[in-house]
């Protein structure tokens, strides 16, 4: 059985310490750099073999395999200039090809290959990440906009660090962010730079300003020791679904996703994040459209009789539509099969409780069995929803109790689940107690703190098991 532990900062800050992500960076544009070398050489070395031997015989595979560990992950160029970017390309390549030609000779090797397709090989590389790396920086700026628009960020502290960061930022043509101004208590003449920077306001005015502009990235320079000055600003940003990070400074403190990083070349320490950047956002990403299309596949005629029962069983759509709070606070339509002879969707909602008038007789059989969520799925697809996450709540529940739970709005730095681990602890169903919320909330932020593919699957699988025995939802 997964145990989840809830262990505080110091555990979260030591475990996630070496866990390097460029935070700053846009991922997409790392990973193609990344690849990009490695996909040149290889590819290039197997048309050859195509062209001149007609197959790609065992010691080209070999040969493929030495020069992706040579050559993976692939340097970063897109910020050189052309000149630098050759530069860089052939000294790289001329390393590489000597150590590969020293090793062939050494171990005669270098005889499984003909010697024409060597020659062809070392001239047609270096032009290849050339072209490559410069068709690259000339389409990178239609990239970064089918990436959707800048992240928006303030910094909090006008001091040197600060500063430092914000020239960074601006000088970074694929950092994804949009510096929208500083925060700051202290007096014009102590502030760094004051004129270059928009001052927004003073700190008390930051978590307004976060929830109005919905800032997405927040950056704290400030110095330790203005600990209990950073607690009582972490504090009120619990009701915002904004990242927080650390520059450079950092006291230990209660971390959702702690890990250390780099923006633009400054040092950042995250304090509240998604745990699915990077590579583990993909492979969530991932598993959950692989699962989803093979659950809709399995149940497909299973849905289909439901909507008809559904239908036959009182007036009304098959399909009920709620607003709910998604990723980042932002609304979304969540799917599911109706089970009342009521569709409610307004500012006042009252949870559904036991042997509640509103629920149809088939109703009662979907809501225990949670086959009325079974429509999620198509939430996933679309990329609203995850098929593990803090449940979403309707909007009208979020607004009351964002304002009773402190942190509670965290729990939207990823996307709602179709089930979660506050869920398979016992809190499924109704939650007619502050208490019994809480206790859903903590888990909630257990999971963000926790991730892991492995976790996901236990939960997916022990949801499979409470659904045929569990009596707390209806």
């Amino acid at each position: 059985m997964v145990e989840i532990t809830r262990e505080k900062s110091a555990a979260v800050w030591k475990n996630n310490l070496d866990s390097r992500s460029s935070l700053g960076r846009s991922y997409f544009f790392r990973i193609v750099e990344s690849i990009l070398d490695p996909i040149i050489l290889i590819s290039s070395l197997w048309i050859l073999a195509f062209n001149f031997e007609g197959a790609i015989n065992p010691p080209y595979l070999i040969l493929s395999v030495v020069v992706f560990s040579l050559t993976f992950p692939g340097a970063a160029r897109l910020r050189l200039s052309v000149e630098r970017l050759i530069f860089n390309i052939l000294l790289n390549w001329l390393w590489i090809a000597g150590i590969l030609i020293l090793v062939g000779f050494a171990t005669d090797y270098i005889y499984r290959f003909p010697t024409f397709l060597i020659i062809n090989w070392l001239w047609i590389v270096p032009i290849a990440q050339i072209v490559g790396n410069l068709t690259l920086g000339a389409a990178s700026t239609k990239l970064l906009k089918m990436q959707g628009p800048a992240q928006r960020v303030v910094i909090v502290g006008m001091n040197n660090q600060g500063v430092s960061l914000a020239e960074n930022i601006g000088d970074a043509a694929y950092s994804g962010m949009e510096l929208r101004g500083f925060f700051d208590d202290r007096s014009e003449v102590r502030r760094h730079q004051q004129d270059k920077y928009k001052l927004l306001g003073k700190i008390d005015d930051l978590a307004g300003y976060v929830k109005k502009h919905r800032i997405q990235n927040i950056y704290l320079s400030l110095p330790m020791i203005a600990r209990p000055r950073v607690l009582q600003i972490l504090d009120d940003l619990k009701d915002t679904t904004a990242s927080i990070y650390f520059v450079p400074d950092m006291f230990i403190t209660d971390l959702i996703q702690g890990r250390s990083g780099s923006v633009c070349g400054v040092n950042v320490i995250s304090v509240c994040d998604t745990p699915f950047r990077g590579f583990n956002g993909i492979l969530k990403r991932t598993s959950d459209i692989l699962l989803s299309l093979i659950i809709l596949l399995l149940v497909s005629p299973i849905m289909v009789f439901i909507a008809i029962m559904v239908k036959m069983g009182s007036s009304g759509p098959a399909i009920f539509k709620q607003r709910r709070y998604g990723l980042d606070g932002e609304q979304i339509l969540v799917y599911k099969f109706r089970s009342m002879a009521v569709v409610e969707d307004g500012g006042i909602i009252q949870q559904a409780k036991k042997n509640d008038q509103r629920i149809t007789k088939f109703g009662a059989l979907l809501r225990k069995t949670s086959l009325d969520e079974l429509p999620q799925f198509f939430n996933v697809l679309q990329g609203r929803m995850s098929i593990v996450g803090p449940r979403p709540h309707a909007v009208a529940h979020n607004e009351m109790y964002r304002t009773l739970i402190k942190g509670y709005m965290v729990r939207h730095k990823v996307k709602p689940g179709i089930t979660g681990w506050a869920q398979v602890n016992g809190y499924r169903g109704e939650t007619d107690t502050l208490d019994k919320m809480q206790a859903r909330i903590d888990y909630d932020l257990d999971y963000l703190r926790n991730w892991s593919l492995l976790l996901d699957l236990f939960i997916v699988v022990k949801t499979v098991r409470l659904v045929f025995k569990d009596s707390a939802a209806y």
